[in-house]
């Protein structure tokens, strides 16, 4: 009966590091669209309004 007790308790413990593994994952993703989606976001709002285009330098000649 002890060994019945000692797998119930190692299944729990087994789907325990699953779901701590599975919240980490869901962690990571969550931390990479929120921080690096927002700087993708600002670049591409940059480029369209010509921030990142050299300036050019018109001579007038009198």
């Amino acid at each position: 009966m002890k060994k019945k007790k000692s797998k119930k308790k190692q299944t729990i413990s087994n789907l325990k590091e699953q779901k701590l593994g599975q919240t980490k994952n869901s962690a990571k993703l969550l931390l990479f669209v929120f921080g690096i989606g927002p700087i993708i976001g600002i670049i591409i709002f940059l480029y369209s309004k010509g921030f990142f285009n050299s300036p050019t330098i018109s001579i007038i000649n009198n």
